[in-house]
């Protein structure tokens, strides 16, 4: 009595087509497809991550030149004659 029945599973598939209709069941697994491909290769890549060596120590980084002193720039209306408007 705690599992489904072979017609339970019918019915099921039967709402689901009903429900999402049939294009867009074959559009969903291919994203499901995709989505689960690039997780696997994800989890490898985090695997190899964790079992190599470390590099040698990083190069020293280089010396930035200091950035350049902000502009002044002016709106229209500070350099407006006051008596035109």
């Amino acid at each position: 009595m705690g599992g489904l029945a072979a017609w339970h599973w019918v019915v099921i598939a039967i709402l689901v087509v009903v429900l999402f209709g049939s294009k867009r069941l074959p559009d969903a697994a291919r994203g499901l497809g995709r989505s689960l491909r690039i997780f696997k290769s994800e989890i490898k890549e985090m695997q190899s991550d964790g079992s190599e060596k470390p590099a040698a120590a990083p190069a020293p980084a280089q010396q930035l030149p200091p950035p350049a002193p902000p502009q002044q720039f002016t709106t229209p209306h500070e350099n407006a004659d006051p008596r035109s408007a």
